[in-house]
């Protein structure tokens, strides 16, 4: 698995520097991206800077040993892909000596980790570059029902868990009305139509907002 993951991110970076784009972000194609809320953030930052942004998924630094220098350990933090982060053209420009051309697998066997995990160390630990922890980013290792629903319009990426989670049948955001629980057991066809009310998909479910 964490080959794969690595394999992936691995593509997805070298697609990016193809690409005449300011910005390199990630997000799990299960997840849900307020697109609008995600520019209104990357317009806070120049893409010419070195910007790292995301949400860690643990409360600590991320620690392991670098086989490239006698199993030396290291600490970093990382953004969780399960989140979703970005990266400025201008950081991944510099990543390219540990990144490009396959040599972000070899990163990945560097630390024996995950891909969200060996962009964090290659940013964090090798270049030097400080995360920007956005605590709009969230991913399902978190519980998501403590988000307040007239917080939810602000947040920038959302998850879901329909497997038990810390005692709980699953872990959705709470919001109740809309569509049903069969219908959208994610909630995330709910909080479209939530954001954006005049949508066909929600055509007669939502009261539309002035």
């Amino acid at each position: 698995m964490r080959q794969a993951l690595c394999c992936k991110m691995a593509v997805e970076y070298d697609m990016f520097l193809q690409q005449d784009k300011r910005w390199f972000c990630h997000v799990d194609d299960d997840n849900y991206l307020n697109v609008h809320e995600l520019v209104k953030m990357l317009n806070q930052y120049k893409h010419t800077d070195d910007v790292y942004l995301g949400r860690p998924s643990i409360n600590h630094p991320m620690e392991t040993y670098d086989r490239h220098e006698n199993m030396q350990k290291v600490n970093f933090w990382f953004a969780t892909g399960g989140a979703g982060f970005c990266i400025s053209k201008g950081l991944a420009l510099k990543m390219i000596p540990y990144a490009s051309g396959g040599k972000f697998m070899s990163s990945c066997e560097r630390i024996r980790l995950p891909d969200d995990c060996t962009l964090g160390f290659i940013i964090e630990r090798l270049l030097r570059v400080k995360l920007v922890q956005i605590q709009q980013f969230h991913s399902h290792l978190e519980w998501l029902k403590f988000i307040k629903k007239e917080e939810l319009p602000h947040q920038i990426s959302l998850s879901y868990g329909l497997t038990p989670y810390r005692g709980s049948a699953r872990n959705i955001i709470g919001l109740d009305e809309v569509f049903s629980e069969s219908d959208d057991p994610t909630r995330f066809k709910s909080l479209h139509c939530l954001l954006y009310p005049y949508v066909d998909l929600c055509s007669g479910h939502v009261k539309r907002r002035r």
